[in-house]
């Protein structure tokens, strides 16, 4: 399966480094997709410690599902999100979009504050990290 979690999903987890290891023992590819620009998502994810196999770029969601169901063969394309535009992105491409609310319950992740103020590592400064 190849998983696409909308940025604003992966901003409401409570541990989203923990989710995205999660689902890389049952997927094959997972990444991000967003209308955000590139330096957004990278440095969220960045900060976060969470590699992705593929995120949207200077693309809006529906290019990038499409760019990466041409790109990535598995057996199922789903995406994870908490809007209309991730729901008409997947209906568009040809992805099954599961709101994430039901996706965190049917996985067991935590979900945390909607503003996406989960911080990992509290008040301490990273030094392992560039």
């Amino acid at each position: 399966m190849t998983l696409a979690v909308q940025l604003g999903a992966v901003r409401q987890l409570a541990d989203p480094e923990a989710v995205f290891t999660d689902a890389r023992r049952w997927t094959t590819y997972v990444g991000v997709v967003s209308e955000e620009p590139t330096y957004v998502v990278t440095n969220f994810m960045r900060k976060h410690r969470i590699r992705q196999d593929f995120f949207s770029g200077p693309r809006g969601i529906d290019e990038t599902l499409e760019n990466v169901r041409a790109t990535f063969s598995t057996d199922r394309y789903v995406v994870i999100g908490v809007d209309a535009a991730a729901a008409d992105a997947a209906a568009a491409t040809g992805w099954t979009y599961q709101p994430l609310e039901e996706a965190a319950a049917a996985a067991g992740w935590e979900l945390g504050d909607a503003d996406g103020g989960f911080e990992p590592f509290g008040d301490r400064e990273r030094t392992d990290w560039p």
